[in-house]
């Protein structure tokens, strides 16, 4: 029987309290991050960052979910989707393999995994602002790409799931499972640019068309 998922609460402090955890986390992982050192840099006592979050994994995650928001946001602001799709492609490939292969990202893979079976919420809130948030933002540019004869895709949102996944390739798993915490920008720019090319290959629209 799942355990309930603690309650989170909201007041005047929840945005300080937020901004102040983010900072933390990006810095020390879930791990690494200290409630006292997050308290201090919030700027509020222990006790009101436990009547908001009374687990740190609920603090971990709430951050992990708006940095994932932020990052579409920005990604969708800062990324001309007009510009030809090797263009975009990498760009938002980018995106994807630094969210990956952060402190952050990392983290909220392991507390997905290890308390998916306690506290599906868990998982379930990340899957909404993580992978299901990149799927749509995808298929919002699939479809831009598709009305200017660019790309033929006939599923949108397998497309979308299988470029996620391309962009994992070697490095996710390595960093996973420990074997590697640090990537070089060559290994980086070898996944995106195989990415890039193979989804290309599969669903780029040829001019005589």
């Amino acid at each position: 029987m799942n355990a309930p998922t603690p309650e989170i609460k909201r007041g005047r402090k929840f945005d300080q309290v937020l901004e102040g955890a983010r900072g933390v986390f990006l810095q020390d992982g879930f791990e690494g991050a200290s409630v006292d050192v997050i308290a201090r840099e919030a700027g509020v006592s222990k006790a009101t960052l436990y009547s908001y979050f009374p687990d740190k994994r609920l603090l971990f995650m709430e951050v992990a979910t708006q940095e994932c928001r932020r990052q579409a946001d920005s990604a969708l602001q800062e990324i001309d989707m007009s510009l030809p799709p090797r263009v975009v492609l990498r760009a938002a490939a980018t995106r994807m393999l630094k969210l990956f292969l952060s402190e952050l990202g990392r983290g909220v893979f392991r507390i997905c995994v290890a308390e998916s079976d306690r506290f599906p919420e868990l998982g379930q809130e990340f899957y909404d602002s993580g992978p299901r948030l990149v799927r749509e933002t995808m298929v919002t540019y699939f479809r831009q790409a598709i009305d200017r004869g660019e790309l033929r895709i006939d599923d949108l949102d397998l497309a979308a799931d299988q470029f996620a996944e391309l962009c994992k390739a070697d490095m996710f798993p390595r960093m996973i499972m420990g074997v590697s915490t640090d990537f070089s920008e060559a290994e980086i720019d070898r996944v995106i640019t195989g990415a890039v090319d193979l989804f290309l290959a599969r669903y780029e629209r040829e001019h005589n068309d």
